[in-house]
């Protein structure tokens, strides 16, 4: 017969027990429908491409549909916002570009604190970008682009993703570093932006190399330079900024995030299967051959690397007097 004292030590043993079952349970049965990846830019960018490339690895991991929901303006901010508002119970993510740490110093207003109010889920890349002009511009180098905007301060039209993106800071740190004077013009993403250049309706931009890499190889647009201290595999020929404006590199990271208090046991399991694909021989080539780094980190890891950038780029932001377009 049981004692009242070791009938209370047994009982309070499994009420201590009882919430780590739970949270297992829950873990085991995630997800059991659908899964929402908000992404801030329109179809045809890197943050999209990504976006795809992860979500198809997870639905097969986890044996249920990440369905991609593009929600372009405002720099990602009203795809940020939507996220922040969503339950915090894993069904809904959002793709975590530069312009995620850069938003929280350009726009003084925001609704949310992207630090506080997502929870870093998982890195997919580390991304480079490409310094790339229309073929009417005449510049065939680095060098002769500086001096040509030197000798017609304003006359190029720089093209971004939107303000804020990666993109657009590469090009405002370029500016600053080279002493030259740009036309800034927005754009809803990538992909509309990639179509003004192409028609030469705006001359200069930095891309991700993803969605440019095909019109470089096809002569449609002429790459200058990458943003990288060092140069790539995949266009080995191509020189680094930094090789013609000494000190210069740029590089932002793209990954999955979730509203704040998604439960850890989710976050987890969906740390584990991101990782998982970044190991993946098919997966890994995919991401090299878009000219983009595997960036494996744990939520803690990734957490740290948010602090960082939102600093250096609020750094930019500040010297350079930027605004929201």
């Amino acid at each position: 017969m049981q004692t009242p004292r070791r009938r209370f030590l047994h009982l309070a043993a499994s009420a201590v027990a009882l919430p780590a079952i739970a949270r297992m349970a829950r873990a085991q049965s995630y997800p059991s429908r659908p899964v929402r990846i908000v992404v801030g830019f329109a179809p045809g960018g890197p943050n999209d491409i990504n976006a795809r490339l992860m979500g198809q690895w997870l639905s097969e991991r986890l044996g249920q549909q990440f369905v991609v929901d593009n929600r372009p303006g405002a720099s990602g901010n009203i795809a940020m916002e939507s996220v922040v508002k969503s339950p915090p119970d894993g069904y809904t993510l959002t793709m975590i570009a530069l312009s995620s740490a850069v938003n929280a110093t350009l726009f003084p207003n925001l609704p949310f604190n992207f630090l506080r109010d997502i929870a870093p889920v998982g890195c997919i890349s580390r991304n480079i970008f490409v310094m790339e002009v229309h073929p009417s511009v005449p510049a065939n180098s680095g060098p002769e682009l500086i001096a040509y905007a030197k000798a017609n301060p304003n006359r190029l039209n720089m093209a971004s993703p939107g303000s804020g993106t990666g993109p657009h800071m590469a090009s405002e740190l370029f500016k600053l570093m080279a002493g030259i004077s740009m036309t800034h013009v927005p754009y809803r993403g990538s992909g509309p932006m990639l179509n003004d250049l192409l028609g030469g309706q705006v001359q200069f931009a930095f891309d991700g190399i993803s969605s440019s890499i095909g019109h470089i190889r096809s002569g449609r647009l002429r790459a200058l330079g990458v943003s990288t201290a060092k140069r790539i595999e995949l266009l080995p020929e191509l020189p680094t900024v930094a090789e013609f404006v000494p000190g210069y590199e740029a590089s932002g990271t793209q990954g999955l995030g979730a509203p704040r208090h998604t439960p850890a046991e989710i976050i987890d399991t969906l740390n584990r299967d991101i990782n998982a694909g970044l190991a993946d021989p098919t997966i890994k080539a995919r991401i090299v051959d878009l000219g983009n780094e595997p960036l494996p980190l744990s939520p803690a890891e990734y957490r740290k690397l948010l602090e960082q950038d939102t600093e250096k780029w609020g750094k930019v932001v500040e010297f350079a007097g930027l605004k929201p377009d």
